[in-house]
This record gives structure tokens, sequence and C-alpha cells, in this order.
């Protein structure tokens, strides 16, 4: 935004009370500072490290499909894209195995292709990214399951990636992927779970996979994420409110509360 003048005439525009925007964590620190010397409002909708728990008494075939439709939407760029698997270590290597098969099994090609299912990055930069967190994690002690290694063809494409044992602290564990990469890491304890998906400063989404409905309200009182699929890998709904907590934004949008980022409470007393 920095190089844009429209964009700096409306945050430094007194006449302009709210700004709405979507975006990385880093550009909506600067725009809300920015906007700072008239306290305008804001809407921010900025960047996610979402979770995937997968817990030991999961629907593993549904996690699965829920792993696809949370990973791999727009080749996952995505900022509700799943970014950290984390997986009881009791089912870790079977939901491993399902991952490698359906990562490995979708058709990377042209997108004008009907049979393409993964296309390509959007710039080369971004592939390079990629790239770099998938070499970084293999270094930090990861497993390189499947995918991996950049295609010749032309394009910024990148292929369906799954890591296993990766540890917490590696750098993919702390970075927004935007990518097709799949990075799994082990828990023990419903405790261990949580302090993985809340290790990190933003919280946009998460995703819970188990059959035990009192976990799912206890991972929504817990999970520092503005929305959660329960058993579900695509959730996104007009009529929903879309936001996060943390450094992942203030508002929400969509639903009733979405209107609410431009509006003003007004009360007017009368004698009686």
């Amino acid at each position: 935004w920095r190089g844009s003048e429209g964009a700096r005439r409306l945050i430094d525009a007194a006449e302009v009370p709210v700004i709405s925007f979507t975006g990385s964590s880093a550009t909506g620190r600067a725009i809300s500072a920015a906007g700072a010397r008239h306290l305008k409002r804001f809407g921010l909708e900025l960047g996610g490290k979402t979770p995937h728990l997968v817990f030991d008494d999961a629907d593993l075939d549904q996690a699965i499909i829920g792993a696809k439709g949370a990973k791999m939407r727009n080749m996952g760029e995505v900022c509700i894209a799943a970014n950290r698997f984390i997986v009881h270590e009791s089912v870790a290597e079977e939901f491993t195995d399902k991952m490698i098969e359906m990562m490995s099994g979708l058709v990377v090609g042209d997108g004008l292709d009907e049979k393409s299912e993964v296309g390509p990055m959007i710039t080369e930069r971004d592939r390079e990214k990629v790239d770099g967190l998938v070499r970084s994690a293999i270094e930090a002690g990861a497993t390189l399951r499947c995918g991996g290694e950049i295609p010749e063809d032309k394009g910024w494409f990148y292929p369906p990636t799954v890591l296993s044992g990766v540890p917490a602290d590696a750098e993919i564990m702390q970075t927004e992927i935007f990518g097709p990469v799949a990075p799994i890491t082990t828990f023990r304890t419903e405790e261990e779970a949580l302090a993985l998906a809340n290790s990190v400063p933003v919280g946009l989404a998460g995703y819970v996979f188990t059959s035990d409905t009192a976990r799912i309200l206890r991972m929504g009182q817990k999970l520092e994420t503005g929305m959660i699929g329960a058993n579900l890998g695509v959730f996104s709904n007009a009529a929903a409110p879309f936001g996060g907590v943390k450094e992942s934004g203030l508002g929400r949008e969509g639903s009733y509360q979405g209107i609410e980022e431009f509006l003003e409470t007004i009360y007017v007393a009368l004698p009686a």
C-alpha cells in the first residue's frame, strides 16, 4: 500500500472514518499505525497460521476430505488454508499415509485443462518462498514424504508436498506457507495440542477433527482463533462472521457483525 497514492490519501483523509483491509499482518499493522493520527476505526482481516487438529478418535477419512478442502483450495494460497497438521501420535502414521495418497494423486497442470487440480503459484517469488520453507524444514529434521521438487515445466508450479516429523519450532510451523505444502507434527495430550495450536501470534481459523462433542466445545473456548471448522474443511459462508483474533485482525466480515465496523451508536435523549 505504501506505493499507492490512492491508499495513502484514504488513510490520511480525515473525512474517511473507517478503513477496511484484507492482507498480511505486517501491512495491517502499518496501515493502522498510519491511520492512528485521526483515530480511525479499522476492519482488518489479516494473515493466519491455521492449525488442523486431528485427535485419536477422529474419522480419518473425514479428516482427509477436510484436509483436502482446507489445504488445497487455490493451491493453499488462501488465508484460512490449513498450515499446520497437528495429529495425535497414535493415528499419525495412518493419517500421514492417507495424506500422501491424497496429495500425490492430485493432477498438477494448466488451469485451462479440465483435468488439472493444482495450478501454478501466483509468482516466482512465492514459489521460491514455499520451496525455501520446505528445504528449511528438512534441514531442521523433517522427512519429505512426497513432492518437494520444482518441476521443469513452464510456469510457477509447485507440487503438492507432505512433510512428516516436522519440529514444532521449524520455520514452516511458524510462517504462513501460502502454498501446497502440508507439514505434519504430532502430540500426545489435548493440552499439548492446544499449546502447539496457540503458539503463534496469529489466530484466524482452525480445524478440529474429533468424534467427541465435548472436546469440540472445549476447543471453541480454548483455541485462539476467530473461526473453527469442526469435522469440516470448508466453512466460508457469507452469513457467518469471518475474522480472527490476535494479529489476525480486528472486527468481522459477513453476517450482521460485518456492518458494525461502519456504524456508530448514537444516543439521543429526549425530555420526559
